[in-house]
């Protein structure tokens, strides 16, 4: 490993102070800061982790490397692009931007600058997801629910900036073909913005997926399922469970027991038929980092060994410009 990166995090809200302790605790990081004008809770976690909480990033103590971003995200651009044009490496908080405007004004400045520029989609460090990229399939349709009690934070952006762009980001990661077409439908209920949301994705190479977001609801839920031409894989990411299902060994002469045996002889065989003429079994998620440590190591990493973090952006950008497309929709059925 090379030299520990001098990295400091902006903005210590909610997540902010998530992404604080991952940096203090990382072995390639030498967190030298925190930036936030709010001395209350941001200087607990400063006291928490013994170092200096500042108001701006002028004061910060010494050169930095790297840095985290995880203020609102309409100071994105404001914040992120002197920092990229100096060649300060930076991890900006979901959704890269405000508009698709800033975001590529960010994009623009990293190029300039030469720096590192990930975008936090932590969802693609899910421990579920790692393993289906592992997978390799061609998947052919995809359903996604992110559903959430109401937080009261993030209510100057609808659900769809706020939720759904991370199934936004997966879908686009994994079917990795241009959207053909789309219907999207939601609207508000508790915010002046949408608080539900749904939409269909239709892709050039005849992919399908549906995507549901809502942050009313009563129980929060995060389900993907993924249905290609080799297997059916369905994660639960509130419980960090995943169930893959494949054709087993004996698929081809198992089809005729199935249709001439009756059904109580195939239930006395469940273990023949889950195992043999169809393969059931649970993903192997152990030994995996949690999302935001993996996230947060990748975007260290990138920046050690000069190579691209796993979620640039151009996904960043790509999966806003989906979103904002998807809002416009919603927003033209005046509900």
């Amino acid at each position: 490993m090379s030299r520990r990166l001098r990295t400091a995090v902006i903005g210590v809200g909610h997540l902010g102070k998530f992404h604080a302790r991952i940096h203090k605790a990382n072995p390639r990081a030498e967190l030298v800061g925190l930036v936030d004008g709010n001395a209350g809770p941001a200087g607990e976690i400063a006291r928490e982790l013994g170092v200096p909480l500042v108001p701006s990033i002028e004061e910060l103590p010494g050169p930095i490397d790297a840095v985290s971003i995880a203020v609102p995200t309409v100071l994105h651009a404001r914040i992120a692009v002197p920092l990229l044009e100096r060649g300060i490496a930076c991890l900006v908080e979901k959704p890269i931007a405000a508009n698709s405007g800033e975001a590529r004004e960010i994009l623009a400045a990293a190029r300039r600058g030469k720096a590192v520029l990930s975008v936090g989609h932590v969802e693609r460090f899910q421990p579920g997801l790692v393993r289906v990229r592992e997978l390799k399939l061609d998947p052919r349709f995809l359903e996604c629910h992110r559903l959430a009690p109401f937080s009261f934070r993030s209510m100057d952006v609808g659900v769809v900036h706020d939720l759904m762009i991370h199934d936004i980001d997966l879908v686009l990661d994994l079917v990795d073909s241009p959207v053909k077409s789309f219907d999207a439908s939601g609207g508000a209920i508790l915010t002046d913005h949408e608080d539900v949301a749904s939409v269909r994705l239709v892709f050039e190479n005849g992919a399908r997926a549906n995507l549901t977001a809502s942050r009313a609801s009563l129980q929060p839920m995060r389900r993907f399922r993924m249905f290609s031409r080799e297997a059916y894989v369905s994660l639960d990411m509130t419980k960090n469970y995943g169930l893959i299902i494949r054709k087993g060994p004996e698929w081809e002469s198992g089809r005729e027991a199935l249709r001439t045996q009756e059904v109580a002889a195939l239930a006395a065989r469940k273990d023949w038929l889950q195992e043999r003429v169809m393969n059931i079994s649970e993903l192997d998620l152990s030994g995996l980092e949690r999302p935001l440590q993996a996230e947060i190591d990748d975007f260290l990493a990138c920046v050690q060994e000069g190579r691209e973090p796993l979620v640039s952006g151009e996904d960043g950008l790509r999966a806003l410009e989906l979103a904002d497309q998807i809002c416009a929709a919603i927003r033209s059925q005046v509900w």
